[in-house]
């Protein structure tokens, strides 16, 4: 049974990256470990030895890893701003593959616009989202049908996006980080509209 220690979550996990997990364990691949949460990508200072959330966190996260290797060769999430993709990247630095498929939803992105840019040797698609979920946006980019998925458990779910995304391509607009940054619109607070 592959270990999350087997695996570079291992490390993520001792650095208290990998928070609030919807599914944190071995797939049905042999020796793939899959993870269905937030990433933590900035951390709120800490005052002696108190327990902070993290400031910012990559949500809706999907990602995988094998045992005994190196990198991260798929990675899928949501960023309330394209302006925290430099912290993702920070990170995920270790363990970002050039190879890797790395597709990140932005909320204060033009819904209409879809870009690709290369941050520490890796493409990342950047595509925008609203209302939407990851899995729901995932899905279509990638045609899987939703039926096709329903009986399968979290685990096998993580393994039939992962085969499709593995072979995914596109060529959207290449932008650098900084052209991005000028592009995007205004950070939403995700907090206007609740009841308090």
């Amino acid at each position: 049974m592959t270990t999350m220690e087997s695996t570079i979550f291992g490390k993520l996990n001792a650095a208290n990256r990998l928070q609030n997990p919807v599914f944190k364990d071995a797939t049905k691949v042999p020796g793939r470990f899959g993870f269905r949460g937030e990433l933590a990508i900035k951390f709120a200072p800490q005052l002696a030895d108190e327990a902070r959330p993290p400031e910012i966190t990559c949500d809706q996260v999907m990602a995988y890893a094998q045992e005994g290797e190196s990198g991260m060769p798929f990675f899928t999430g949501y960023l309330l701003s394209f302006g925290y993709l430099d912290l993702l990247v920070d990170a995920l630095k270790d363990v970002l593959l050039p190879e890797g498929k790395y597709i990140v939803f932005c909320n204060n992105i033009d819904l209409l616009k879809k870009y690709t840019v290369k941050m520490n040797g890796s493409t990342f698609y950047i595509l925008p989202i609203d209302e939407a979920t990851v899995y729901n946006e995932l899905l279509e980019l990638l045609r899987l049908e939703k039926n096709d998925l329903k009986k399968l458990d979290t685990g096998a779910k993580l393994d039939a996006v992962i085969a499709k995304a593995m072979s995914f391509s596109a060529n959207f607009p290449e932008i650098s980080y900084e052209e991005g940054l000028k592009l995007m619109g205004p950070v939403r607070n995700p907090n206007e509209n609740r009841p308090v």
